[in-house]
């Protein structure tokens, strides 16, 4: 066993470089991993089911090739999120419904990703079926916020946030619908990528042509977030809409930082308000980038028809996903699971017709706005992290909220577009708490928005004082 605490700060990219050069190896990163969660998982509960005898084996056997042909990430450890399969380790989807299911095969995004050199070793904590935005279940129970205990990590991908806020974790896979991967990221300081629909696969899925729900990267900085983007994508097996790999990495680009010549902020984007602590801080920030000579332009877009659109679409993939399970288990089943579901089953077709014009109405608003900006930026939530005790937010900014996602406007707005987006970090509250922006861009255009996000996350620079509480 070789434990080395000090390489929990080390960056992905850096990491991958010592096990490429054989100054590591894997074994001594999953001893780390080990000691750390020993460390801190009791008081955080960001990855509640652990797997290093199976990562491990999967070292030795990573091990046994040449250094060549270790893949992309040559032995880096990935939790996986508990929605998608990985053989022979449980995955309960946060569900009381599959508490003790272990599946027999792994999903083919996790197979895509172990065969590019990723070894998994945990799995992340979601709500039931990823339904929130906030990590709670009734098998694991609640995700903690690093930075403060008592508060929420954010959700659906609260698990693999916290992870990496925690130490846990140097990359971890995530996904997004309402925005399952921003909103944890700004919650925890960390960066979360939505990439566009397809980019990343995952199969056997029940409605293999949905778009609204994503796999993506989840890291500390933009860089690495791209690294871990390269792991994922490609064409798999069984995902009828996956898109190729590029021809040049995504990580060329986030380490090509390019900054942008004009940018768009919009303060909600015409659906959502946000507080105004976390406003004043992305205002802070336009400012930031005013003064490196970026032109910055207050946008008017206007995104408010998203909301029945979305409402409607999500009840669609709620209904195709889980309406069995609905019939067989309702009695174990969160409320608000139930309520997506019963949305979906209740729709007639005017509303359907109705969601999907409106949706490409936000694609060509949304990409028309994107000729005359390189990206668009706004707040990557309207409320700090809150307290773990409350299920969602009913109220921000003095508006009341009818739905327990609605809060979430300001993120599943952009999943109407789909446009990819990345969240990072870019300051912290009077009381200690992350802040974060979304930045958008151009469709299909992944590899010229990690360069602008990386040249942003550059003339943001430090933005937090001290360090995680749970460290």
């Amino acid at each position: 066993m070789s434990i080395d605490l000090s390489l929990i700060q080390r960056s992905a990219s850096d990491l991958v470089t010592l096990l490429r050069e054989q100054q590591l190896s894997p074994h001594d990163l999953l001893d780390t991993l080990a000691a750390q969660i020993e460390r801190v998982e009791p008081r955080v509960n960001a990855l509640p089911t652990l797997c290093f005898e199976r990562a491990h084996a999967h070292a030795h056997a990573l091990l046994k090739k040449p250094v060549a042909e270790r893949g992309l990430l040559c032995g880096l450890p990935v939790p996986i999120k508990d929605l998608t399969d990985v053989a022979g380790v449980r995955t309960t989807r946060g569900s009381l419904v599959y508490r003790d299911r272990v599946p027999e095969t792994s999903d083919a995004g996790v197979t895509h990703l172990e065969a590019r050199g990723a070894l998994v070793y945990a799995k992340s904590n979601t709500p039931e079926f990823g339904s929130g935005g906030h990590t709670y279940n009734s098998v694991f129970g609640i995700t903690r916020n690093p930075w403060d205990l008592a508060r929420s990590a954010g959700g659906s991908s609260g698990g693999a946030a916290a992870a990496l806020a925690s130490g846990t974790a140097w990359v971890a896979q995530g996904s997004d619908l309402a925005g399952s991967l921003r909103t944890p990221s700004a919650f925890c300081g960390v960066v979360g990528m939505r990439p566009t629909p397809g980019r990343v696969s995952s199969a056997p899925a029940a409605d293999p042509y949905g778009t609204l729900g994503v796999n993506g990267p989840m890291a500390r900085n933009v860089t690495d977030t791209a690294l871990l983007l390269d792991a994922m994508c490609g064409e798999v097996a069984g995902a009828p809409l996956a898109i190729a790999e590029p021809a040049t990495a995504f990580v060329a680009h986030a380490r090509s930082p390019r900054t942008p010549a004009r940018v768009a902020f919009s303060a909600g984007l015409g659906i959502a308000t946000a507080e105004p602590e976390i406003l004043a801080i992305c205002r802070q920030t336009m400012d930031r980038l005013a003064a490196n000579g970026i032109g910055v332009d207050e946008s008017d877009i206007d995104l408010s028809a998203a909301t029945q659109a979305f409402h409607t679409l999500r009840g669609i993939s709620y209904a195709a996903n889980y309406e069995d399970v609905l019939a067989q288990h309702r009695d174990v089943l969160n409320p608000n699971v139930i309520w997506n579901i019963e949305s979906g089953l209740q729709l007639d077709n005017r509303a359907m017709r109705s969601a999907h014009r409106t949706r490409a109405e936000l694609f060509y608003r949304m990409n028309a706005l994107l000729r005359r900006y390189d990206v668009l930026i706004c707040p990557a939530s309207i409320v700090l992290p809150f307290a773990v005790e409350a299920r969602d937010v009913r109220e921000a900014a003095g508006k009341h909220f009818d739905t327990y996602i609605d809060w979430l406007a300001i993120t599943y707005a952009l999943t109407m577009t789909g446009m990819p987006v990345i969240a990072i970090p870019c300051g912290m509250s009077a009381s200690g708490l992350p802040v974060g922006i979304q930045i958008v861009g151009r469709a299909r255009g992944e590899a010229a928005l990690l360069s602008a996000a990386r040249a942003i996350e550059q003339i943001i620079g430090e933005w937090a004082s001290g360090k995680p509480q749970a460290i």
